[in-house]
């Protein structure tokens, strides 16, 4: 879990720096030197697209005595998230820049992911292996996760955060800022699912959209692309290494002995400070 020390910024402000993954864009700040701890009171004050900065989610790097760096991510509601693919990527892709190093360890709430330079531009993280038992997605009582009791059955995965995948006749059609949250609030989740929306568009290619919990429509996301090439693959309408394009782009998802393994773009965006008066004010 986030370390909340304190709300009381410092009179420098608190610096951070903004990054995408195929449009899933994230605000990464960097606690390794012991700067201010943010709270969710600021964290939804940041994620406000008007009033602060906006993102999907928002991820801190801490140190760690085992792992190059520990991530934290905090979703645009001021939730905790266990798991963030494509903040993962960023952040790796990050760090490999400032080291000169082509492969990091990063602990999250998943484990210790490995991150490597896939070439070009591409950074592949393994994500582990997927959590198909019931309740280890989490659901709310013991059933086949392949085919869940709601209309539709979508399949039932979890990547250290848990995921509801409806295979549909077309992705596009599906109202998600309606389909999303009522799925994403159903009792057979205790907490809470992100939800998506696929379907096939030829041999191991996939069209998917997302709806995330505690952020709504993203332009993607990679824990939800995992799940979905997982669930696809279970589900015999693919094979284990797929493409998948989102709203934001395509990414490349192998689900392999070791984990599956994630691998897509990102970009550094840009640097900046939040003021004083900024954090104090949302801080309250």
């Amino acid at each position: 879990m986030a370390r909340i020390m304190r709300d009381a910024p410092s009179s420098s402000g608190l610096r951070f720096f903004k990054m995408h993954g195929l449009g899933n864009d994230f605000v990464v700040i960097d606690q390794r030197s012991g700067s201010g701890v943010v709270s969710p009171h600021v964290v939804r004050a940041i994620g406000d697209r008007h009033r602060g900065v906006g993102f999907d989610q928002l991820a801190l790097i801490e140190t760690d005595t085992q792992a190059d760096a520990r991530l934290t991510f905090y979703n645009a509601d001021g939730s905790l998230s266990a798991t963030c693919g494509n903040a993962t990527r960023c952040v790796a892709r990050h760090l490999m820049v400032e080291t000169g190093r082509t492969a990091i360890s990063l602990r999250t709430e998943r484990g210790v992911l490995q991150c490597e330079d896939a070439g070009d531009g591409q950074t592949r993280v393994n994500m582990g292996q997927p959590m198909l038992g019931w309740a280890d997605v989490p659901l709310a009582r013991a059933m086949d996760t392949l085919e869940l009791p709601l209309p539709g059955a979508p399949t039932g995965t979890g990547m250290g955060n848990p995921h509801c995948t409806f295979f549909v006749e077309d992705a596009e059609a599906v109202d998600l800022a309606t389909f999303g949250p009522e799925h994403e609030h159903h009792p057979l989740f205790p907490e809470r699912t992100n939800v998506q929306v696929a379907h096939l568009i030829g041999p191991d290619h996939l069209r998917m959209r997302v709806w995330e919990r505690g952020t709504g429509v993203t332009l993607a996301s990679g824990s939800s692309s995992c799940a979905t090439a997982v669930a696809a693959a279970r589900r015999g309408l693919t094979g284990r290494h797929v493409r998948i394009d989102l709203d934001g782009g395509t990414i490349d998802i192998d689900w392999r002995d070791d984990g599956v393994h994630m691998t897509g773009p990102t970009a550094h965006v840009f640097d900046g400070t939040l003021t004083s008066a900024f954090l104090t004010g949302a801080a309250k």
